[in-house]
């Protein structure tokens, strides 16, 4: 029998469950993704991905965060695309974000 040690972790239910959902449609399961990820942290003696702080000025600004006239300049931006003709379909707001965000 292999030497192996049990990894007890708490994490968020619906992350569980997503993070398990795709690795399930990979076949790949749980105690396989644990191992995989430690063995890339020992290949590359350290994380196996970027970690950083977005700059802020990727970070969009939400809507409660903005003064009452900052609100309103962004609205009139809205109001004159629309006077200008220039409209997107959803799935061109979809892809905008992806591309500016990564959402």
């Amino acid at each position: 029998m292999a030497n192996t040690s049990a990894i007890y972790a708490r994490i968020d239910t619906g992350l569980k469950e997503n993070a398990e959902s795709i690795l399930a449609q990979l076949g790949i399961s749980p105690s396989s993704a644990i191992q995989m990820l430690y063995s890339q942290i020992v290949l590359t003696r350290g994380l196996p991905f970027d970690l950083h702080l977005p700059s802020p000025s990727l970070i969009p600004t939400a809507v409660g965060g903005m003064s009452r006239g900052e609100l309103d300049a962004e609205l009139m931006k809205g109001v004159e695309s629309l006077k200008s003709g220039r409209i997107c379909t959803v799935d061109e707001v979809d892809a905008e974000l992806a591309k500016e965000f990564g959402i």
